[in-house]
């Protein structure tokens, strides 16, 4: 999230509007925390909320609960220029947050800040920062500097260090009600019907449902859903499978397979995951693994991990165990 994107003020999205309260309560009675660590599910606006929060405690004259928009502590921030901010994230092509650059920011924290009051930090996405940058990070945490406030957002909860974790006040945001993201997305679309279309292909994550929107992807997306179904039901073999998902990225497609599964599972009763749940359970499990190698850096092959997963999918639901003619590299994907 970069200053070119915002708006002059930042507000928290609808559906965190209980959240922002009881932030705002800790605020305005001098308890909100030093490290604020924030979680939940991907593409829910964890971000928009921390660029909100962090920008009205940079503001001078914050309005109505949000930062003013006006003063100059704004307008520095909403360009990406205000010296006491940072936002950390990985850099360039890279999927982690390295040491060098949570050193960096440890020596920003305890410098005195030089436009305000407070200083801001954010790390975005934590989940992705190596463990070499946790451990750097524990200074700031164990030995906070004055009126410096640190804010980490993850998806991965369990990917975040307990060093760390224990550090900060954990704050969970849930996967927003249906209603308030259907409202929400008929201000994009203006058409219910297609905005219930899109939260359903997106599992429920309304800034996904954006993108799918914006991006002109919905048929594409549907098309991937469609193979899936076809698998589980064993209208179709695992190459093709693999073939419709060539061209997403390893981490884009371990999503969406974690979404359709998770899908499943939520519509099942409790004698059917007592049996089949639990071989999609282990699935899980190691699409999580996966998920965690590549946040750390790791860069298996697309499609040898692919052809596992999906030949383990079209097993769990009794599909044949060859289903794909692909033993010899499915025991390669998994070694």
């Amino acid at each position: 999230m970069t200053g070119a994107e915002l708006p002059a003020i930042s507000a928290a999205m609808r559906w965190q509007s209980d959240t922002w309260q009881r932030l705002l309560e800790q605020l305005d009675s001098g308890h909100l925390p030093h490290a604020l660590l924030v979680t939940g599910p991907a593409e829910t606006g964890k971000d928009h909320l921390a660029m909100a929060l962090a920008r009205l405690l940079l503001c001078h004259a914050p309005k109505a609960g949000h930062n003013c928009g006006e003063c100059a502590a704004c307008r520095y921030s909403q360009s990406g220029a205000h010296g006491d901010f940072r936002w950390l994230a990985p850099e360039g092509k890279s999927r982690v947050i390295k040491i060098d650059q949570v050193r960096e920011l440890v020596a920003f924290a305890f410098r005195t800040a030089g436009f305000g009051q407070r200083k801001v930090v954010v790390v975005s996405p934590a989940d992705c920062m190596n463990v070499s940058a946790a451990n750097a990070l524990l200074k700031c945490l164990e030995e906070p500097a004055r009126d410096t406030h640190i804010i980490l957002v993850c998806e991965r909860l369990h990917a975040v260090p307990a060093t760390v974790r224990s550090r900060c006040q954990l704050l969970k945001l849930p996967l927003p009600r249906a209603d308030d993201s259907l409202a929400w997305l008929d201000q994009l679309t203006g058409d219910r019907q297609q905005s219930t279309r899109l939260l359903s292909l997106a599992a429920q994550r309304p800034l996904r449902a954006e993108r799918l929107y914006r991006e002109s992807r919905v048929d594409v997306l549907e098309a991937r859903q469609v193979a899936l179904q076809a698998l589980v039901e064993g209208r179709a073999q695992v190459p093709a499978i693999v073939a419709v998902f060539a061209e997403l990225p390893l981490v884009a497609a371990l999503d969406e397979l974690t979404d359709y599964l998770q899908a499943w599972l939520r519509g099942q009763e409790v004698q059917r995951l007592r049996g089949q749940g639990r071989q999609l359970f282990r699935i899980l499990d190691r699409i999580r693994a996966l998920q965690g190698a590549a946040g750390a850096g790791s860069n298996p092959n697309p499609q040898l991990v692919l052809e596992s997963l999906l030949l383990d999918i079209h097993s769990a639901f009794g599909g044949d165990s060859d289903g794909a003619t692909m033993a010899a590299s499915s025991g390669e994907a998994r070694s």
